[in-house]
This record gives C-alpha cells, structure tokens and sequence, in this order.
C-alpha cells in the first residue's frame, strides 16, 4: 500500500497536561481509521496538529509529495461575503485548489458541488454564508471537503448536524469511494460500518486495532482483562512491600534504595483506573405520579410550515420516548412546548403536579467561564441523593463523570467542548428530575461517556424524551418513536429506530410492488380516434411558439459554446469564471426546458 502520512514520536502537551507522549502510526491507501478517545484526551488536537493548524513539542508529521488532503474542522469558518456555492469552492489550502488551477474542470466541479450540497439539503446556492446556521455551515464545509476529491480525508464529528437521511447518504457516499479517511465520530453505527481500524488514545499512548467499532470493542476489553490482572498483581506485590516498608524503617539506607523505588513505582501502577470510564449514574430521581402530560388539541406553525396540527398525546409514567425526523420539521419545537418555553398557537400541554423536568438542550453551555468546575455543581446542589440515606459528595459525582480531582478544580476555559458538555449533563442531573427532555444529547460526548449515559437512561426511574440523529444511542434508549415527517405529518411507532426503518423499507418497497402490479393490470390505453387527432393540431399562436423555440434554443447553443470556449481558454480569474459558470448553468437549463417543450409541439406538427 501506499503511505500516505506518517506520524513518528509526537508529544503535544499543554502545560503540566500531557495529550500524548511519543506517539508513532501511519495511514496509507484504503486505509479508513476511527479515533476514539475520552473528551479532553486530545482528540481533536491531533487532527489539527496533522492539519497544519497546531504546534506540536517534539516528533514529525511527513505526507506524501503532492497528497491531496481535506479537512473538516468540529466548528468551520468561512469568510464573510461569500455565497454558498462560492464557500464550497473555497480553499486558502494550495494542494486543494483544483478549481482554481484547473479551468477545464471547473464546470464539472460547480456541478458536482451542487449535486452534494442538495442531498445535504443546501439548495439557496446564492444565499451568504454569514446567514447560514452552525449546523448549515458545518455541512457546507463537508461539501467543500468532498468536493475537491481529496486522496486522505480528515473528518471531525462528520455526522454532527446531520439528519438520519443525510447520514445514511453520507455512509453510502464514504463506503463507494477509494479514498482514505481519520475521522472522531460519536455515531458507532457509523464508525462500524465505515471504519476498517480503530485508533485510540488512552493514557498518552495509541492502541491499534485492525477492525470495524465492532471487532475493537471485543479486542478492548481483552486488553483491559490483561490490563486489569497485571494491576491486581500489582497490588498483592504491593501489600507485601507495604509490610516491608513498615517494618524495616532502619533497612532505609543506600542498599534498600532499589527497593524504595519500586515500592513507589508499584504504588502508582496501582492507582490506573481499571477501566477507563467506569462511572456510576445510579442516581435517585424524585417520585413522578401517575400523571405526566398530556397534550390538548396542539397545533404550532410558523408561516406556511405546519409542525403540529390538532396533535393530541397522552404520555405514560417511566416512558422513553424517542422524536426522530428531518432536520426543519419541528423536533426541537415540539420539546420547547413541552417545557413551556415556546408557546403553541392552539390547544394546551396538561403537566402532572409532580414532574420535575431536567432538560439537556443543544444551547445549554452557558457557564461562567472564570468559575472553577467543582464551584459549577455546587452552585446547584451539595450533595446527589442516591437513596436509601446513602449520598455522594459533588466531589465523588464529578469523579463518576470522568472530571480527576485536578480537572475539578481547572476554570472551565481550560475544559474542551467535550469535557463541557460532559459538565452540563452533570449540571442537569444534579437536579434530581423525574422527566429528562434530551435534546441532541450526543453531540460532542465521546463514546465513553455515551455508554454510561445509555446505561443510566436504561436504569432510570423516570421519563425520558430524546431527540437525536444517532442511532446506536436511540436503538438502545428508546421504547418507542414519534417520528416527524414535515408538514405536523407525525408517526407514532411502537420500537426503536432500527425497526422502524425495517418497517419503512418494507412500506417503501410494497407501495412500490403494487404501482407495478396495478400497471400491469390496467388495460392498454385505447388509440386515439381520428378525430381526436385531429382535435391535437397546432393553433396558429403555439406554430409561432414553435418557431420561436428553434430560433431560442439556437441562440443558446452559440451562447453555450462561447462560453464553454471562455471557459477552457485560460485566461480568466476566479471571479469571472465562477460567473460564467453560473451563466453556462442558467442556459443549459433553458436549453433543456426549451428543447423539452419543443419536442411536444413538434409531435403536432
């Protein structure tokens, strides 16, 4: 194979922090690798330092001579002013500017662009980027990486902001293509059916695993079962050398110093975590009645987009309901009525006396930046209530959730934005709520936390609604789906989402066995009488349509040509040939819907 990048010894640390120490992997031609680790880990770190955008302490990053590479970044930037297809042929990076440098293909490339900014579900080509959302920006920017047909592609939470449909396109996309590929994801499905290696970061160093998600968590936990014996080894050696240490005070001399020193390195040996992230989240939720809402004759629009309409639902007590849809068609609304921060245009939400709601919404980051994380959670609460008198200190709960002593008492704008999100979904259980309204909840956690996080809502006594675009996360959580379908069209199916996609497929594919069967059923239609042919001639007005068509369609095939010939020539910059692209696009449309409208009336003739 060939290799395209090879990293040897990399250290990058920041501060008292070490990332990674002396880290040493390649990727080459096919290669399609998954990096895993905890938020905060430096995930994210290493695909910039590869990328170009950060210094690393020590080691080297080499690429193949002349390698095209493309980048998606967590949070893109594109400079104001541009139009959307103009950000999609946009580079400031010179080994991808095929555009640019390559005036025969640029035609090909405006189309390409836009045939994946449509199944992305950009289609305002015009519209400037600065109007843009972020979840509309990030999936431009994942158009301007594809579209440049890079030979390695470094992705960062590719699938953030995607819907269920753009993410299975995508998957199908990824898995035609030759091309390589480092990606973080969150989505396992995603991963293991992309990804042929997983990488992971784990205590500074990578583990390698020659497998899909599924092969390297089999491989994992073999490794911390080894892992876990060399520790327990380590403890009963420690215990005898505890008693030696204890007994022997005078034997601390120049020729027990060996001893002392292996007695101090088995001692931190055996302060590993076992298992990285082993966190509890048996938490007590606060009693929910019998009631918990209901939902009276609710309909909700804005303009001519309908999200509700006499929409009525009675919810049950400890339901885990999952809301599933397309981007725009009122997911996130709907939740907001729920919790009263959006009010509905008619009808009522009837909630019960005793729910207590905690809710995780895709905004919810809003901390004071200078304040230590310990002082975060304890601004909420003093202690979590596990029940049965037992508590737990905000101290011992930070530590559940993966936050090290020393994480609890950094200043939150030293955390990433995993580790913040990760706060924020303590802040929000702290609260002790019996009805958890998760809104995007996967975004930006890593797999780690994701586990605990689908163990806990398993376990917990109480309700649960969530909307999210992963799928492994709502197969695991949710018992049932309300799914919008655009246009307060809703649809509530009784299973996770890989059952209901099995049951649509198979809705799909019936309606589509009985279109054949019914045309094949139905009679030939009958020759059209004389008369009735007679009736089809041309008027006089639609002749001279006619003519008039012929003499358009050839003025827009010279006007086609000479820009064509322009185009080819060479000579122009990058304004006016993105200009005569977009001219050369109206006029072939023309051409076409000319050219169709011709053929009718000349079947009249």
């Amino acid at each position: 194979m060939i290799s395209f990048l090879q990293i040897e010894k990399l250290t990058k640390s920041f501060g008292d922090l070490v990332l990674f120490n002396e880290i040493t992997f390649g990727i080459a031609q096919g290669q399609k690798i998954g990096l895993i680790a905890k938020n905060g880990s430096g995930k994210t770190t290493l695909l910039n330092i590869i990328a170009g955008k950060e210094d690393y302490d020590s080691g080297s990053v080499v690429f193949r001579n002349g390698l095209r590479l493309g980048y998606l970044e967590q949070s893109p930037a594109c400079p104001a002013g541009l139009s959307v297809l103009q950000a999609c042929l946009y580079s400031q990076n010179e080994t991808v500017r095929p555009i640019a440098g390559n005036q025969m293909k640029a035609w090909e490339y405006e189309q390409k662009a836009k045939q994946i900014l449509s199944q992305l579900k950009i289609t305002d080509f015009n519209q400037k980027v600065e109007e843009l959302s972020g979840g509309q920006l990030k999936r431009v920017a994942l158009a301007n990486v594809l579209v440049t047909e890079p030979e390695l592609i470094i992705l960062d939470e590719p699938t953030n902001h995607l819907d269920l449909e753009m993410t299975e396109w995508f998957e199908g996309y990824l898995s035609r293509q030759t091309i390589s590929i480092l990606m973080v994801t969150h989505d396992r499905y995603f991963l293991d059916r992309i990804c042929n290696e997983i990488m992971e970061i784990d205590r500074q160093q990578i583990f390698h695993y020659k497998g899909n998600y599924s092969y390297y968590l089999e491989k994992r936990q073999e490794r911390i079962d080894t892992q876990n014996t060399e520790i327990e080894r380590a403890n009963n050696l420690l215990r005898k050398e505890l008693e030696w240490m204890r007994r022997q005070p005078q034997a601390r001399g120049t020729k027990a110093k060996y001893r002392i020193d292996a007695f101090y390195e088995l001692d931190k040996k055996t302060r590993q975590q076992r298992e990285a992230g082993n966190v509890n989240l048996d938490v007590k939720s606060s009693y929910i009645g019998s009631k918990i809402f209901e939902a009276v004759h609710v309909s909700k629009s804005f303009g001519e987009t309908k999200i509700v309409e006499d929409f009525n639902y009675t919810f049950a007590r400890y339901e885990k309901m999952g809301i599933a849809g397309n981007n725009g068609t009122g997911k996130s609304t709907f939740i907001k009525m729920l919790i009263g921060e959006v009010k509905p245009d008619k009808g009522h939400f009837d909630i019960g006396e005793t729910v207590k709601f905690g809710y995780y919404s895709q905004n919810g980051l809003q901390f004071d930046e200078q304040m230590k994380v310990i002082d975060v959670v304890q601004d909420i609460a003093e202690y979590v209530d596990l029940g049965d008198g037992k508590k737990l200190s905000v101290s011992q709960f930070l530590n559940y959730f993966l936050f090290t002593p020393e994480k609890q008492h950094n200043y939150v704008f030293k955390l990433s934005g995993g580790e913040k999100r990760r706060l924020y979904l303590c802040t929000v259980l702290m609260r002790n709520p019996n009805f958890l309204v998760l809104d995007e909840p996967t975004n930006d956690l890593d797999i780690v936390t994701l586990n605990v996080l689908e163990e806990y809502l398993c376990n917990f006594k109480g309700c649960v609604i969530v909307v999210s675009h992963d799928r492994y996360f709502m197969d695991k959580v949710v018992d049932h789906l309300l799914v919008f379908r655009g246009n307060a069209n809703l649809k509530d199916f009784p299973g996770n989402y890989t059952q209901y996609r099995d049951w649509k497929e198979a809705q799909e594919q019936a309606e589509k066995d009985a279109e054949t069967n019914r045309k094949q059923l139905s009679p030939a239609p009958d020759k059209p009488t004389r008369k009735e042919t007679e009736k089809k001639k041309l008027t006089f007005k639609e002749r001279k349509e006619f003519e008039t068509l012929e003499a358009d369609i050839a003025r827009l095939e010279t006007e086609k040509a000479e820009l064509e010939t322009a185009m080819s020539s060479g000579t122009l910059n990058n304004d006016d040939l993105l200009a005569k692209s977009e001219r050369i696009s109206r006029v072939i449309s023309e051409i076409d819907e000319k050219s169709m409208h011709w053929l009718e009336l000349s079947e009249f003739i």
